[in-house]
């Protein structure tokens, strides 16, 4: 009767001892199907992640249409500016080539006892001039005389002025 007493201590501790390790593997399992899922959710994450910067850079790649039409927006917007650039620069010429004829026409007036009468205004000499040097010898041609002849000290003692060495900028368009 001892051994029977035994016997069935042992089946209980037997049969506690795999309650306990079937708890324990249950634990496992759950441990372990809780940490997929996990990482299944990261990955899932980032698989969507990378989704959405494929999706950005292929639409910004290919999108022809949108970019095509910022393309032609900002060419329209440079061409005003440049037309109205051309304006104001097309004014601003206009209105110094007045004010130059202005100035050579006061000056010559002013002056007239001090010129011959055969110097022309300003924009006239720099045009003989540039037809002069363009000519085969590469010398000026001296400009016509005038049919009047110079008469009185201060006019014959005169230089002729060309208006070709004076100072300023001699610059060709």
């Amino acid at each position: 009767m001892a051994q029977q007493r035994a016997l069935p201590q042992s089946k209980e501790t037997l049969l506690q001892s795999y309650n306990k390790r079937l708890k324990d593997d249950v634990k496992s399992i759950m441990d372990n199907f809780t940490e997929i899922i996990k990482t299944a959710k990261v990955r899932a994450g980032e698989s969507l992640m990378k989704l959405v910067s494929d999706l950005k850079q292929f639409l910004i790649l290919n999108d022809f249409p949108s970019v095509n039409e910022a393309i032609e927006q900002r060419t329209q917007q440079l061409r005003a500016l440049q037309e109205e650039c051309d304006r104001k620069l097309v004014a601003l010429r206009d209105e110094v080539s007045v004010d130059l004829y202005e100035l050579e026409e006061e000056y010559y007036s002013s002056s007239s006892s001090l010129c011959e009468a055969n110097d022309l205004p300003l924009c006239e000499a720099y045009w003989r001039l540039d037809l002069d040097t363009d000519s085969a010898a590469g010398l000026s041609v001296p400009l016509p005389a005038s049919p009047e002849p110079s008469t009185g000290p201060l006019q014959a003692a005169a230089p002729a002025h060309s208006h070709a060495g004076g100072p300023g900028p001699t610059e060709h368009a």
